[in-house]
């Protein structure tokens, strides 16, 4: 796991600095500059429309895989857990279309259908996490006289850190590359640039879009994997 993650950060992090070697030689490096003012803008929005709709995932997502990972709920989980996955099959941007029947133009669409791109894998990451925590762990904490919450927050939950950070990774990964769509309705970010970039056939506006959005989505994965590292108690952690 700790190998595949590895290979595909530095994958993307060569992408990106060949794009800018492309960038710089084709000449786009000053048509992209002249959208500087615009670039630093529509990143703003972008980076809030990710933080709120990516934040509300966490705070939902986590909590629904807690709560399908207890056995209460050992008959119905996997049944709940395709009701996700028929959700995420849905095209976010058919999402957001249909979320602006009951929710209008502008940014609660594109929020809604932001929050549903990043559910499932949280929630999936959250579930496999916790079931995958040995039960030999489990009986010894029972065996000390743990309650079954304290068995959650001192055994269970410092023990599936490493999988519910992947999905939470996975999660920002896929709303970052997600989020340009929200333009299409009024919900701004960089797709304005890249749609519009499109639509006139200028390859500068249209990278200064594409670039920033790609940098982005690397500034969050070396953020998630820093936090991966330091906030995962060392004895549980794979890297360690």
């Amino acid at each position: 796991m700790t190998q595949t993650s590895s290979l595909g950060r530095n994958t993307a992090l060569l992408a990106v600095f060949l794009l800018g070697i492309w960038v710089s030689a084709s000449g786009l490096l000053g048509q992209i500059s002249d959208h500087w003012d615009d670039i630093v803008y529509l990143s703003q929005q972008h980076v809030f429309l990710v933080a709120t709709s990516g934040g509300a995932a966490i705070l939902v997502g986590v909590p629904v895989g807690i709560w399908l990972s207890r056995p209460a709920m050992e008959r119905h989980a996997e049944t709940v857990m395709q009701v996700f996955n028929i959700g995420t099959t849905i095209p976010t941007l058919a999402v957001i279309a249909l979320s602006m029947t009951f929710l209008g133009i502008g940014f609660p669409p594109a929020f809604f259908g932001l929050f549903v791109a990043s559910l499932l894998p949280i929630v999936r990451n959250t579930y496999a996490g916790l079931l995958a925590v040995p039960s030999h762990l489990k009986e010894a904490a029972t065996g000390m006289g743990m309650t079954q919450t304290q068995i959650l927050w001192r055994v269970e939950l410092p023990n599936a850190l490493y999988v519910i950070f992947s999905g939470v990774r996975t999660a920002l990964a896929i709303n970052v590359g997600t989020t340009p769509l929200a333009f299409l309705i009024g919900g701004g970010g960089l797709g304005e640039l890249i749609f519009t970039g499109i639509d006139l056939m200028d390859p500068g506006m249209l990278l200064a879009g594409a670039v920033p959005t790609a940098l982005l989505a690397v500034l969050v994965d070396f953020l998630m994997g820093q936090a991966q590292l330091r906030l995962i108690p060392k004895g549980v952690n794979p890297l360690r």
